[in-house]
């Protein structure tokens, strides 16, 4: 009698062990975040997507009691901010915050698509930004058509300056100088704000980036913008269209957020729940609208439905100018 009560008495903790442990579980998952969460940023503080993190931030914290830290872990046209995510636990506390220039980065350089690109859930698309040619006003040579004349007369001689070699806006600069019929030097800078620097100190002819790139650079215009219309930010900035070259109005740059594959289901709908309520923030709306970019907010399907797609086109280019085999 006596073992056989010992032995209900053992079977009983056992499932208050099992049981306590399982609640533990869900609650933390339930709870989560219960630590800080970290946003990382693969370009340098300053850089329009370190500004767009830490806005969402500001923003979020309205909606959240969480800790946000951001880091910006800079280097290889953002290959060092992605391994460092990826060599995290896929527990949904570390994001990566992402462009459209990581995706060619990735393709331009031959790295591992299924680690670097597939490796990750690109769980909330943010916005879309037109991409566009950029100039210094107090050069002699700032507008478009003046670009183009100068290109072709110095025969590849002209140089753009930009962000990461083989990155978005080293391929719309090609696009570019394959439509309009010349060619150029790009030259890269390891951050948007420094090849801004290069083109207002001279050194280049034209940058290519984000109409909201000029904002605070008084000395910068943009000299053509990627969209069908004019932006409502910038109306004195003609589309390609507008000058001739209608096939170059759909060019964008995303900007998004990535967690490991792998994350638990709670903490990624944690995170797309509070995207969503960012997303309808009359603040964050005004923030982008009034620079020329437009907040969307694509979940998982739609967000990784478009990078294949573009994903194909850009290979597709980048075989078309041999950058790849």
């Amino acid at each position: 009698m006596k073992k056989l009560l010992l032995l209900v008495l053992m079977v009983s903790l056992a499932f208050s062990l099992y049981a306590a442990g399982e609640g533990e579980q869900a609650g933390s998952q339930r709870d989560f975040p219960s630590r800080p969460v970290r946003i990382v940023n693969y370009v340098a503080p300053g850089g329009l997507m370190d500004l767009t993190t830490r806005k969402f931030v500001e923003i979020a914290k309205k909606y959240s009691d969480a800790t946000f830290v951001i880091e910006n872990q800079v280097g290889a046209g953002g290959i060092i901010g992605m391994d460092y995510v990826l060599q995290r636990p896929a527990d949904g506390y570390t994001i990566f915050a992402a462009t459209s220039n990581n995706p060619i980065t990735v393709i331009s350089g031959g790295h591992d698509q299924d680690k670097y690109l597939w490796g990750f859930e690109w769980f909330a698309n943010l916005m879309v930004d037109a991409e566009a040619v950029i100039t210094n006003k107090n050069l002699p040579i700032n507008d478009f058509a003046d670009v183009v004349k100068d290109g072709k007369a110095k025969n590849g001689a002209q140089i753009w300056v930009g962000p990461s070699a083989g990155g978005n806006d080293h391929i719309v600069g090609m696009r570019i100088w394959e439509a309009v019929g010349m060619e150029a030097v790009w030259v890269p800078f390891t951050s948007g704000p420094l090849a801004m620097n290069a083109l207002l100190g001279g050194q280049g002819v034209a940058y290519v980036g984000n109409a909201a790139d000029t904002v605070g650079r008084p000395d910068l215009k943009v000299a053509a913008v990627s969209n069908p219309t004019r932006l409502k930010a910038f109306p004195d900035a003609p589309t390609f269209g507008e000058l001739g070259y209608p096939e170059l109005d759909n060019m964008i740059m995303w900007r998004g957020f990535a967690v490991k594959k792998g994350a638990p289901r709670e903490a990624v709908q944690w995170w797309q729940n509070l995207v969503q309520q960012v997303t309808d923030d009359a603040e964050w709306i005004s923030y982008h609208e009034n620079i020329g970019i437009q907040v969307v907010n694509w979940g998982t399907e739609k967000y990784e439905a478009h990078m294949k797609e573009e994903n194909a086109a850009t290979t597709v280019f980048l075989k078309k100018v041999g950058i790849i085999n």
